[in-house]
């Protein structure tokens, strides 16, 4: 193909359905006269959808080429795929990876919340881990690990040695890994049997039977049931400056995604963490820029230092950063580079993930 044409390939539909969730994205190569901008358009599938442009002027057909295949492989990696019913990854490069199973994913909340939840005993409330979301499957004697994209990944040689000598023949549960821990708090299968319409209640009480007490590599997360214990837990969890605390309705069934508010799964975070993009590296200084997407723009919201014998991450990767909270205008304050992430795309890295400073220096 010429360089200086356009390939009628160069244009493609995206789907992804997941719950309530149910999205479009396109993306072209368009010509402007001697040179090509790259557009894309986004939205809820039926919807008037929102319009963007990643090339501010006409460009060279191959720079754009590289544009568009590098958007198109973000949405195919997050789990958009070309197939109309939105099955996530079909027809893409992560088909073999993708097992169909998705983690519930939590709403936040703020203070005012969790203290009524405190005093009601229809939740209860565990940790908020600051690590990597993961799903373990157990079946025909094999051990498989599964992000929160319902992607195969591979687990720590510990805890895969771990589920093998654990339980019965065939379960499923679902955690956090933090290095080579694996601190659990659901069993969502077990014994070939689908237990996500059971109360959350039943499922922990099975949770804790089926695993060993003192089990080092697969840990279960430690419940408080009455306002004592979570108001213990809470004050504890401060005072070691952990993340934050889940509360977790008893009577709940297991939903896979996220709702588009509230939830039977809540979360109160001490201090926040934002995906971020990697915009540039600042050279010996160990620190890299960071952006996040704002509509069809981008907005940089300051540097993150790496520390030593911690690989600099590359221009373009996710990273998880923790702080205080955000000035106006999204500067972080306090940023903490806590890792790259493989299982967020561009798309998650929106401003609106920013907890802003209030008028009285309090957080919001």
């Amino acid at each position: 193909m010429p360089p200086e044409t356009a390939n009628p390939l160069d244009r493609v539909t995206l789907y992804y359905k997941d719950g309530s969730s149910d999205k479009v994205y396109q993306a072209s190569i368009e010509a402007s006269g001697s040179g090509f901008f790259v557009n894309f358009s986004y939205g809820r599938r039926g919807s008037t959808l929102q319009n963007g442009c990643k090339t501010s002027s006409p460009v060279e057909y191959a720079k754009a080429k590289v544009i568009f295949d590098k958007l198109v492989l973000e949405k195919t990696s997050k789990g958009y795929t070309p197939g109309e019913g939105g099955t996530r990854y079909q027809s893409t490069a992560n088909a073999d990876r993708a097992t169909g199973i998705v983690p519930q994913l939590l709403n936040a909340i703020d203070g005012e919340e969790a203290q009524k939840l405190l005093s009601d005993d229809a939740w209860c409330a565990q940790e908020k881990f600051d690590g990597r979301r993961v799903l373990i499957r157990k079946s025909d004697g094999a051990i498989t690990g599964i992000n929160r994209n319902g992607l195969m990944i591979a687990l720590p040689a510990p805890v895969e040695a771990m589920g093998l000598a654990t339980g019965g023949e065939q379960w499923l549960i679902d955690g956090e890994c933090i290095g080579d821990v694996f601190y659990c708090f659901d069993l969502l299968e077990e014994a070939a049997t689908d237990l996500r319409k059971s109360a959350y209640g039943d499922r922990l009480t099975s949770l804790y039977a089926m695993l060993k007490a003192g089990t080092r590599a697969i840990r279960p997360v430690a419940t408080a049931m009455n306002t004592k214990e979570k108001t213990s837990m809470l004050e504890q969890l401060r005072q070691q400056k952990r993340e934050g605390i889940v509360f977790k309705r008893l009577t709940a069934p297991s939903v896979a995604g996220r709702p588009n508010s509230g939830g039977n799964q809540l979360k109160f975070k001490f201090t926040a963490s934002a995906s971020c993009i990697v915009a540039a590296s600042n050279g010996s200084k160990r620190s890299v820029r960071l952006e996040l997407v704002d509509g069809t723009k981008r907005v940089e919201v300051g540097n993150v230092t790496i520390a030593p014998r911690t690989r600099v991450p590359e221009v373009g990767e996710i990273v998880e950063i923790r702080y205080l909270y955000a000035f106006p205008g999204g500067s972080l304050y306090q940023p903490v580079f806590l890792g790259v992430r493989d299982d967020v795309g561009v798309d998650g890295c929106v401003v609106g993930q920013l907890k802003f400073k209030g008028r009285e220096g309090e957080e919001e």
